[in-house]
């Protein structure tokens, strides 16, 4: 039985896990008390996915007692019009992004900051290319308003399967890199494009680029508003996703299009630097952001990203 788990505040400010399983929502702790393991019903996500692979089997035959017997439930079920959703994980990891990795995005992009960018980098032998976005600054929950930062001009969208590593992983072979996945889950990798280039500095100058600048700012990473175990997602390669700002679709593609799979991405970076429960990966942008438009997200604007199977993440920038 597929669920999903994601975090929710309560008054005053209180943080709670919870469980959608089909149409309905629980919180979490009630769920565990009703079944006598108030331990699991305790756990936060990033508690959950630091023990996942102690946790995961537990979850799953709670939801499935749930969905069996909805009404020995009734008392867990939670109002969804009024869920005050927070932020996927409270204390995450490192969440790296990748970078130029949907072909048409790339194209875009090249013609949009007048540069050479290489259209095939597996075919010319590159190896993935990632930035570090900051964490826990950067994360912003479903429904969460995000405030325009005060040094862009030009701030906009890009629509990412976000993956959740589930253990401890080093030096792991591609056959084998997606049993390292707890989940998945919607992410938008919000930038500040006129902070990309620092302009009095020279364009030979290898400080020419500020990444910090460009794409770690206080809620750039929205990210839910669900956790999705990798148990109920057959192939991250063949996930449909989309964004739409105020209602007018932006991008429209498929996971298919990945240069570099997400088993690819994880084998990468885990022989470059030990990955842990609770990091995070983006696994890149498909064409349609604002850049290749000159078109940029201002106050009121409502963003909504979809993932097949995964939900929709939705913020307003204010």
């Amino acid at each position: 039985m597929k669920y999903q788990l994601f975090h929710f505040r309560s008054e005053p400010d209180a943080l709670h896990t919870g469980m959608a399983v089909g149409p309905h929502c629980y919180d979490l702790a009630t769920v565990g008390s009703t079944l006598n393991v108030p331990a699991i019903g305790a756990l936060s996500i990033d508690a959950a996915v630091d023990k996942w692979s102690e946790t995961a089997e537990t979850l799953a035959s709670m939801a499935v007692q749930v969905a069996s017997d909805p009404r020995s439930f009734a008392g867990a079920l939670l109002d969804q019009q009024r869920i005050r959703f927070a932020p996927l994980l409270a204390r995450p990891g490192v969440i790296y992004a990748a970078g130029a990795n949907y072909r048409d995005h790339v194209e875009a992009m090249s013609k949009a900051l007048n540069m050479k960018l290489v259209l095939d980098p597996r075919g010319e032998g590159i190896a993935p290319w990632h930035f570090i976005k900051a964490g826990r600054g950067t994360l912003a929950a479903h429904q969460e308003p995000i405030s325009m930062p005060a040094h862009t001009r030009t701030l906009d969208w890009e629509a990412e399967l976000g993956v959740i590593i589930g253990r401890r992983s080093r030096n792991v072979a591609v056959a084998d890199a997606l049993a390292c996945v707890a989940g998945y889950t919607c992410s938008n990798d919000l930038s500040a494009r006129d902070n990309l280039r620092r302009e009095n500095v020279d364009a030979s100058s290898p400080f020419r680029f500020d990444w910090i600048g460009h794409k770690c700012f206080t809620g750039s990473c929205p990210l839910g508003p669900y956790f999705t175990p990798a148990q109920f997602v057959d192939s991250p390669e063949r996930l449909g996703i989309r964004l739409w700002v105020n209602g007018e679709l932006k991008q429209d593609s498929s996971t298919s299009n990945h240069l570099y799979n997400v088993a690819e991405q994880i084998s990468y970076l885990s022989h470059r630097i030990e990955l842990f429960p609770g990091d995070i990966i983006l696994t890149g942008t498909p064409a349609g952001v604002g850049m290749e438009t000159n078109t940029f997200l201002k106050p009121g604007d409502v963003m909504r990203v979809w993932i097949e199977g995964l939900g929709e993440l939705e913020n307003r920038i204010v």
